[in-house]
C-alpha cells in the first residue's frame, strides 16, 4: 500500500501510534527497531548534470505483545523516504510504504496460529505479500494445514483492487524429525481473471549417517507444465560438507502469468528458454576458525551457450561477528564476450573498541576481469568501506560508509551513507 502524498510526512508518527497502543493494552514485551539512513551521491537528471541526490530513509519495526510466548501480539514494519535535495531525481520527493502490519494469535494446543493484516506468506509455492488472513495448525500428530486469503499487495496499483484476490495453502505430512512432505496451492486473480495459478510439492528428509535431502517442484496450472525443480543433498564427511544440487527452470512456465498481470519478465516467458543448473558446494572446516571451500556450477541452456563457474573460497571466523575471507572464481561460456574472473575480499571486525575510537569496521572489495574488453575496458571494481561506534549500552549504533565503483558502463561512481540504528526492548 503506497502512501498518498498529503500523508507521507506524518506516516511514521501514525505507525508509532498504532504500534504503541496495542503494546500498552497487552502490557507485555515491546521491541522497537529503527534504521535511519542518509545517502549522498550524484546523478544526471532531466534538468541537471551531476545533480546532488540526498535522500533520507527511515525503516521502523515494532513488535509488541506476547512475543516469546503464546498469546496475542502486534507486528509492524514500514519505510519512508524524503529527498532533501529536491532535484526531480525521484518521481515523488517523499515516499513510503507499509511492508507488513498484522495482529497474530498463537496457542500451544495444536500449534494453532492466526495472522490478520498485511503480511508476507511463505507456503510452498507462495512467496507473496497479502492483505488478509492466514490460519495454521496441526491436524493430529502427523499432518499440518495452513490456509491464507485476501488481496495481493503486488497488484494494488494494477487496474485498482477491484476483482483482485489471492487464496492458497499447504498440507503437510511429517513423521517426527525424519521427514516432511508438503503439497501447496496458490491462485491469484487480477480484475476477476486468473493471473497466476501454481501447484507445488516440497520435501525435507533427514536420513541415516546425518544425510539430509531438501527439494521442491512447482507446476504452472495455467500453462499446464512444470515451472521449476530444485533439489539439494547434504553429505557430511567428517569435517567436510558436500552439497550437490540440481535445478531446472522452464522460462515459459516460471515467468508466465495470466490475464491483466503486470509482468516485467514477459520477454523471458516468451523466449521458451529452459535452464538446467547443477553442481556441488564443498566446505572443509580446517579448525574452529578456518574454512576452505570450493564451488562448481554448470549451466545448461536449451537455446543459449552452456556456461561453467568454478571458484574457491577461504574464510576465518573470530569472536562474535568478526570474519575475514576471500573468493576467486572464473566463468566460462561458449562466447568470450561473457567470460570473466571474479575476485572478492571482505572483512568485518567488531572487536576494536579497546584499541581504537570506532567499535567496528567493514570492508568489501569486488573485482571482475573480462576475457574480452567491453567498451575498451577489461575490468571493473567495487570497493566499500565502513566504520561505526555504539552508544547507550549498544542500543544505538552509528555507521559511516562509502562505496566506490568503476566499470565499462560508468567511469566512476562515489556514494556515501550514514546509518543510525536504534533498538529498544522492554520485557
Amino acid at each position: 500500500m503506497r502512501i498518498g502524498k498529503p500523508y507521507r510526512e506524518c506516516v511514521f508518527a501514525l505507525i508509532m501510534l498504532l504500534g504503541i497502543l496495542p503494546a500498552y493494552s497487552l502490557s507485555a514485551e515491546v521491541v522497537v527497531k529503527s534504521d535511519t539512513i542518509f545517502r549522498f551521491f550524484e546523478r544526471d537528471t532531466a534538468v541537471e548534470r551531476d545533480a546532488a541526490v540526498l535522500p533520507g530513509y527511515e525503516y521502523l519495526q515494532i513488535d509488541a505483545g506476547q512475543l516469546s510466548d503464546y498469546g496475542l501480539s502486534f507486528h509492524l514494519y514500514g519505510w519512508g523516504r524524503a529527498d532533501f535535495a529536491d532535484n526531480d531525481y525521484y518521481d515523488d520527493q517523499t515516499d513510503g510504504e507499509l511492508l507488513y502490519g498484522y495482529l497474530e494469535y498463537r496457542q500451544k494446543a495444536n500449534r494453532f496460529g492466526a495472522r490478520l493484516g498485511r503480511q508476507h506468506v511463505f507456503e510452498g509455492v507462495a512467496n507473496e505479500a497479502i492483505d488478509g488472513l492466514r490460519l495454521s495448525g496441526d491436524l493430529g500428530d502427523y499432518f499440518a494445514l495452513s490456509l491464507y486469503g485476501g488481496l495481493p499487495v503486488g497488484l494494488d496499483s494494477t487496474q485498482s483492487r477491484s476483482g483482485d484476490s489471492i487464496f492458497g495453502g499447504r498440507l503437510s505430512h511429517r513423521l517426527g524429525t525424519h521427514y516432511e512432505i508438503g503439497v501447496s496451492y496458490k491462485i491469484i486473480d487480477n480484475d476477476s481473471e486468473t493471473a497466476e495459478e501454481m501447484l507445488g510439492f516440497d520435501l525435507s528428509a533427514f536420513l541415516p549417517a546425518d544425510l539430509s535431502f531438501f527439494g521442491s517442484s512447482a507446476y504452472n496450472q495455467e500453462t499446464e507444465d512444470w515451472a521449476e525443480h530444485s533439489y539439494e543433498l547434504r553429505i557430511p564427511l567428517g569435517s567436510v560438507l558436500l552439497k550437490p544440487y540440481y535445478q531446472h527452470f522452464s522460462y515459459e512456465d516460471y515467468f508466465s502469468t495470466g490475464a491483466n498481470a503486470v509482468n516485467p519478465f514477459r520477454p523471458l516467458a516468451q523466449s521458451a528458454e529452459e535452464l538446467t543448473a547443477y553442481g556441488v558446494d564443498a566446505l572443509w572446516k580446517l579448525d574452529d576458525a578456518w574454512t576452505l571451500g570450493g564451488k562448481v556450477k554448470l549451466f545448461d541452456y536449451d537455446q543459449q551457450d552452456k556456461a561453467e563457474t568454478y571458484s574457491v573460497l577461504l574464510s576465518w571466523q573470530g569472536d562474535n561477528l568478526t570474519q575475514y575471507g576471500g573468493e576467486i572464481g572464473h566463468t566460462t561460456t561458449g562466447d568470450a564476450d561473457n567470460d570473466y574472473t571474479l575476485v572478492r575480499l571482505y572483512g568485518y571486525c567488531d572487536a576494536m573498541a579497546d584499541r581504537f575510537w570506532i567499535d567496528f569496521f567493514s570492508a568489501d572489495l569486488l573485482m571482475a576481469y573480462y576475457d574480452k574488453a567491453i567498451y575498451g575496458e577489461d575490468s571493473s571494481l567495487f570497493l566499500s568501506l565502513g566504520g561505526g561506534k555504539r552508544f547507550m549500552d549498544d542500543a544505538l549504533s552509528v555507521k559511516l560508509s562509502g562505496d566506490y565503483s568503476q566499470d565499462p558502463y560508468f567511469d566512476d561512481d562515489l556514494r556515501g551513507m550514514l546509518t543510525m540504528s536504534y533498538s529498544y526492548d522492554k520485557q
